[in-house]
């Protein structure tokens, strides 16, 4: 590490005893770090590894050269024992393979009929569930909630509107416990020996067993039926490789599962955080409200509605700015590099802070404020490169962004046509950083008819 860098950067040692409040909740002991030393800090906690929230050193790592950099061990690794490599997991060629094969099974085609399946369950939803709360008055938590509705869009969407409840139940059950049990065992390494000593490890291999399976049967069923459906099973299905071979078994269940997990819980958090932000500004809900009607009046939004609904648009980017599903992004650099004044180590880890950087005020003004109207079309092309990461970038930048930001404004924009969402003034909204953004204690909250 040449001199200059070692004025930009230090190394950081802390006791065992601040492991568990650090590990409880990282953002205010990064951002700390970030204020303190600047906007790359080399950091020893634990492990040896990069900080950042520079949006120009980032870019580098994303896209400039990214081929020097995959995803970490200690993250990835411990996730795809979870579900598998798929296209989240993935690296090197393999990846490269699977993303040009699946890409353009993403067309406007197969979205325009994947929104007519999630409309029809974000009605079903409405009628059977938030009905029965705003008629009773009675409270319920909204993140439990958008995980279940969540959970049914990205079913149906996966495996179509034929894919049995219950199975769908039991899948969504195991994955929920098996990223719970993956995040424990990156924030408390130390504590993996008692797991294993304690069987907590075979436990969970023989949960996952269960969600394979299951998402196996499914697979084979429509194979042996001989149906074709929009859905994306059936475009993993059709997906076929330059030399005209189709995906095994194993790679089906594993871009499956990554299909699930990724359009499931970063949805779910990103509307219950929006829900809750509209919900505390009540300006902003009457705009949207104002908005959506005037775009839709009475009827159901469509695909070809999308373009026009803005207002949602930009209070689901501006949610995501300041409560970023997900919050910090790794890289694991393969040789050593040179960016800018700082040099990366070979097999260094470097992790991207992006909830430091949605915050940080060189990008933002006012930046632990609400405000839709940063994302208006003429004020997104002043945003600094880089310095909005919602989906990731570059490359590997997540390949369902459009099929997520679809989901996100049918949703936002079916609600409030019919409701009005209202916090419980004496619940505790916390963050929890897990590997998405969660709210700790949920959000507790009231629904009410317009």
């Amino acid at each position: 590490m040449n001199q200059k860098e070692k004025n930009k950067t230090r190394f950081l040692q802390h006791h065992l005893v601040d492991v568990n409040a650090i590990s409880r909740n990282p953002i205010p002991f990064f951002t700390k770090l970030i204020k303190k030393y600047g906007s790359v800090v080399n950091v020893f906690f634990l492990s040896r590894f990069y900080l950042t929230d520079d949006p120009e050193v980032i870019r580098h790592i994303f896209q400039k050269n990214n081929k020097n950099y995959v995803k970490t061990r200690r993250i990835i690794g411990a996730i795809r024992l979870q579900i598998g490599n798929g296209l989240l997991t993935s690296e090197g060629e393999y990846w490269l393979k699977q993303r040009r094969a699946i890409q353009p099974g993403f067309h406007r085609q197969r979205l325009d009929n994947i929104s007519k399946i999630m409309v029809e369950e974000i009605n079903l939803y409405m009628n059977e569930e938030l009905e029965k709360y705003a008629a009773s008055n009675e409270a319920f938590f909204l993140d439990k909630e958008m995980m279940h509705l969540a959970y049914k869009l990205v079913s149906k969407s996966l495996f179509g509107s034929e894919a049995e409840d219950e199975k769908l139940k039991v899948i969504d059950d195991v994955i929920t416990e098996g990223q719970e049990f993956t995040v424990y065992t990156i924030r408390k390494p130390y504590i993996k020996p008692w797991l294993r000593i304690s069987g907590a490890y075979k436990r969970n291999r023989n949960r996952k067993k269960i969600a394979d399976e299951l998402i196996m049967e499914i697979i084979n069923e429509r194979k042996n039926s001989g149906e074709k459906r929009d859905d994306l099973l059936q475009m993993l299905l059709d997906t076929e490789y330059e030399d005209g071979t189709k995906m095994t078994d194993q790679q089906l269940l594993d871009e499956c599962m990554v299909l699930y997990v990724a359009g499931h819980e970063t949805t779910a958090l990103a509307l219950t955080w929006a829900w809750y932000l509209v919900s505390t500004h009540p300006k902003i809900e009457e705009k949207l409200q104002e908005a959506t009607h005037a775009t839709l009046e009475n009827r159901d939004p469509g695909f070809s509605d999308l373009r026009s609904l803005s207002y949602a648009s930009q209070i689901i980017d501006e949610t995501m700015r300041m409560y970023p599903p997900a919050w910090l992004l790794d890289r694991s650099a393969v040789n050593d590099d040179e960016i800018g004044e700082y040099t990366i180590k070979k097999n260094r880890d470097i992790f991207v802070f992006v909830y430091g950087m949605h915050h940080n005020a060189k990008y933002w003004n006012d930046p632990n404020e609400f405000n839709p109207e940063r994302f208006s079309a003429e004020n997104k092309k002043n945003h600094v490169p880089y310095s909005y990461l919602p989906f990731g970038g570059g490359p590997r930048q997540c390949i369902g962004n459009n099929f997520a930001l679809m989901e996100m404004q049918l949703i936002l924009s079916m609600f409030v046509k019919r409701y009005r969402f209202e916090v419980v003034p004496e619940h505790k909204v916390e963050m929890n950083p897990m590997i998405t953004l969660r709210p700790r204690y949920g959000i507790k909250m009231k629904v009410h008819k317009r």
